[in-house]
């Protein structure tokens, strides 16, 4: 179930609470990814939020908004880098990627699977991948107030097991919003506080949502003319170095 694209802006450009989770996320994907110079960086989902940081030094920056959400103009201000597609079918060429960032596009996804795959082509050799899904153990996925009380909520052990599925290796882990997913004062003025506690002390346990970085892993490919040379040849009952001259 994918929320409207009109839900999340509001969200996260318009209330309090919305601008406390997009600098909470932000700033934990910033220690991993500080900066992305002359590489391409995409979002899905509703990542327009983490990208901002990327669009100064980036060689491009693309955000990707499926279809039953909606697309929005992004950045304001700036020429338009956001593109309505289909949630398995993206308009990147193949090993494009450098970064990829994923927000409200797994947990919402009527195929995470296939979700998975199309992420996993895009990405180029090296290439990595930043989830952000709700915790299943946190306090937001309990809270349909947020965008994070909407879809299916992961365990980290489940979704170290799905991207491995994928052919991801999963590198980091860590957790954000250790705060209540709550409007009031004390909860927004108290959330730097809770956030460096909760880091601290558990950066899964006890956050509402969690952060996993994963690379793509290729397979290095295989020298079969070596393999072979390097085999002896058995002739006429008798084993021969690969060399020797025919019979």
């Amino acid at each position: 179930m994918h929320l409207d694209v009109q839900d999340l802006r509001n969200f996260y450009y318009r209330s309090a609470l919305g601008r406390t989770v997009q600098k909470s996320i932000r700033e934990q994907i910033l220690l991993r990814w500080p900066e992305a110079k002359g590489q391409t960086v995409v979002g899905y989902g509703f990542a327009v939020p983490l990208l901002r940081p990327y669009l100064k030094d980036a060689r491009r920056v693309t955000a990707l908004m499926p279809g039953p959400q909606g697309v929005m103009p992004w950045p304001a201000g700036l020429p338009n880098v956001s593109v309505l597609c289909h949630e398995t079918m993206w308009p990147i060429d193949t090993g494009q990627v450098d970064k990829l960032v994923i927000m409200h596009g797994l947990e919402t996804s009527d195929d995470p699977s296939n979700l998975l795959d199309e992420a996993f082509r895009v990405l180029g050799p090296g290439g990595k991948l930043m989830l952000v899904v709700p915790n299943r153990a946190g306090l937001w996925m309990r809270n349909d107030d947020t965008p994070f009380g909407y879809g299916r909520p992961y365990s980290l052990g489940q979704l170290e097991t799905l991207l491995q599925i994928h052919d991801f290796m999963p590198e980091y882990h860590c957790g954000a919003l250790h705060f209540g997913p709550w409007q009031t004062r004390f909860w927004l003025k108290a959330s730097g506080m809770l956030e460096r506690m909760g880091n601290r002390l558990s950066n899964v346990l006890t956050s509402g949502v969690l952060i996993i970085e994963a690379d793509k892993r290729v397979n290095a490919p295989i020298d079969r003319g070596s393999a072979v040379a390097d085999r002896p040849l058995k002739v006429l009952g008798a084993l021969r170095p690969a060399d020797a001259r025919p019979v």
